[in-house]
């Protein structure tokens, strides 16, 4: 029998080709994004956007210029991996486990799948680095022999930082919690350097070297062997012959000018570190292991920030911070093609960003909240607020703000049903989730069977990488602004109801022919005010909406309560006609039921308790 090979690949794997390109900085990102902008100022080449704002690179190639996108030359890349591997195996390669950072999100998820596609590979499966690191970890270890281990993964590599708290425990992996900025790396360490010679360049000669991009390509260059030596040693020197101009550059750096340069960078490490503690609901007290993966994590500083961190632990140095991704996504890789048992090695991973939809007043309704195991489905039931709606728009977001216009739209779709009064649609909202952690929703009108199912995808960029991070950030700083917003919406949205169901009420024709015509004059006076005023104010003071929905409230009260008076009184005035004389209190009593079944739905959601409202209640259990 024919053996199978896998291969493995890691965007980091991809540094030597990313150097010059950046397509881990660019994949799944929209030209117009903010860091994409930042970063084209120290990129050496040329980037434009398409008409759908895709962020191109510019390749002169034969006297022509061409345009690929990162999910191009990632494919390229993987498929150069690829003959390399089959070269040295003897045997053809198509099945491929990609390893991705653990706060992609997922478009960025999504482009890395298309990228495997486009060098003709199987994408097996797509796993977090860290979690990847963390297999090794267990491997190399054997923690599953001394009970359950709660182990911290700081994976700090040339573009992204990825943090993990997992316990290892009887053969299964469970990630816990994940943080992490797809922003933060030894690249970004590495730009610091450059801003600092180019401005020791521009000082001693007079000469803006910024707008270079070959002297800035050398310059880079030299500011990474110097970082890497900086590592071991406390200083080193920079050399570079005719920088610009003929003129030869020769300077030096210590150890602690560049981690003086790069405070702020290593201050955001700690704090993401901070942040995962604390999703994950655990004392730092109770990390049994540190392990350092990435490239990045033999920096000194950063050695030393995260053992005083975690109270001067000794940090778990034994697995190869190059290797152990692709070592533990090889593991993860034997197991999918059933070369290894699962009971071996179970991995459960988390989502990065909570999902959800967008509900009346744009307000985001967590579906699937961030950190939940995956592969997941969870479910909502939702119905409609007017009257006859054909069609329900639903939109997918990503993010932790309550506001939806503050989070990322993940897709859209249309779900066609029958028209019905409202609230009585029962329409079931279903998100799955599977295990490369992409997204599917499927929507059903219960009542009816009406269903569709749609795969979230979008060829858009969507959050950038900083963009994510803030947007968690905000959630909590602005806590309390999101909450105020969410009652001026939930007010207004108790007006409308309230509003669109009076004027159903008097539209209805036994309603209508209780009601006088100046009982009638008198509510669709305060209809047109409130609606008037509803044109104008879409988005007014909680106060403000309360005190419209209380005139409407008040007109009701005063034409129900008159009703109910009059027939305790025996006094019927104009409620009757024809065959309905003998069997008038019932008739009465059922039109009564019915006006104020429209009008009091309103208050049985919205906490609206009228004097009217229990009078029909008295009256009817009278009667």
């Amino acid at each position: 029998m024919q053996r199978k090979w896998y291969i493995i690949f890691s965007h980091s794997v991809l540094n030597s080709f990313v150097c010059f390109v950046d397509a881990k900085r660019l994949i799944g990102r929209k030209f117009c994004d903010s860091i994409v902008q930042s970063d084209m100022k120290s990129w050496p080449f040329k980037v434009i956007g398409n008409l759908n704002d895709k962020p191109m690179i510019v390749v002169n190639y034969k006297d022509e210029e061409k345009h690929f996108a990162a999910e191009e030359i990632s494919s390229m890349v993987l498929a150069k991996m690829a003959e390399i591997a089959e070269v040295y195996l003897g045997s053809t390669v198509k099945d491929v486990v990609i390893t991705v950072p653990a706060y992609f999100n997922d478009s960025q998820r999504q482009s890395t799948q298309d990228a495997g596609v486009i060098a003709g590979l199987n994408v097996m499966r797509i796993i977090n680095e860290p979690s990847a690191a963390a297999i090794a970890y267990g491997l190399d270890m054997k923690p599953f022999n001394h009970g359950c281990k709660h182990v911290f993964i700081f994976d700090l590599g040339g573009g992204t930082l990825d943090v993990s708290i997992l316990t290892f425990e009887k053969g299964a992996i469970n990630v816990k919690a994940i943080a992490g900025d797809t922003h933060l790396g030894g690249q970004d360490f590495d730009n610091t350097m450059v801003n600092h010679f180019v401005n020791e360049f521009s000082r001693k000669y007079k000469i803006d070297i910024s707008g270079d991009p070959r002297a800035l390509r050398r310059l880079k260059s030299a500011c990474e062997k110097a970082k890497r030596i900086l590592s071991s040693n406390i200083t080193t020197t920079i050399q570079i012959e005719s920088l610009n101009q003929g003129i030869d550059f020769y300077s030096s750096i210590s150890r602690a000018k560049f981690e003086e340069l790069n405070k702020n960078h290593f201050d955001k490490c700690m704090e993401i570190v901070e942040k995962c503690i604390i999703d994950s609901g655990m004392d730092k007290s109770s990390i049994h292991d540190v392990v350092l993966v990435g490239g990045s994590t033999r920096i000194v500083k950063v050695q030393q920030m995260v053992s005083d961190f975690f109270g001067g632990k000794l940090l778990c140095k034994s697995i190869n911070v190059d290797e152990a991704v692709a070592y533990g996504a090889a593991v993860h890789a034997s197991i999918l093609s059933g070369e290894c048992s699962e009971k071996d090695l179970q991995l459960s991973e988390v989502i990065p960003l909570s999902l959800g939809l967008e509900t009346h007043g744009g307000i985001m309704n967590t579906i699937i909240p961030r950190n939940t195991k995956i592969p997941a489905k969870m479910e909502h039931v939702f119905t409609t607020h007017l009257h006859n709606q054909m069609n329900i728009l639903i939109h997918v977001y990503e993010g932790e703000r309550k506001i939806t216009r503050e989070n990322n739209l993940l897709g859209k779709f249309v779900l066609e049903i029958p028209p019905a009064p409202a609230g009585v649609p029962q329409i079931k909202i279903s998100f799955q989730i599977d295990d490369d952690g992409i997204l599917d929703v499927c929507s059903t009108e219960k009542s009816l069977g009406v269903n569709k199912k749609v795969k979230i995808i979008s060829d858009k960029g969507r959050l950038s990488k900083e963009d994510i991070e803030r947007k968690i950030k905000e959630a909590e700083k602005y806590k309390d602004e999101d909450k105020r917003y969410m009652k001026k919406v939930e007010a207004r949205v108790v007006l409308e109801t309230y509003a669109y169901n009076m004027r159903n009420a008097i539209n209805d024709k036994d309603i209508s022919l209780m009601l006088s015509s100046k009982e009638k004059e008198k509510i669709n006076n305060a209809l047109d005010l409130v609606f008037t005023w509803l044109d104008v104010n879409v988005i007014a003071e909680q106060e403000q909406f309360e005190y419209y929905t209380s005139i409407l409230s008040s007109v009701f009260d005063a034409v129900i309560v008159k009703k109910i008076n009059d027939e305790r009184h025996g006094v019927q005035e104009g409620i009757m006609v024809g065959n309905a004389v003998k069997n008038k209190k019932n008739h009465w009593k059922q039109t009564l039921l019915k006006y104020s079944f429209i009008i009091v739905h309103a208050a049985a959601t919205t906490n609206i308790t009228g004097l009217a409202s229990q009078l029909i209640v008295d009256f009817v259990k009278k009667d």
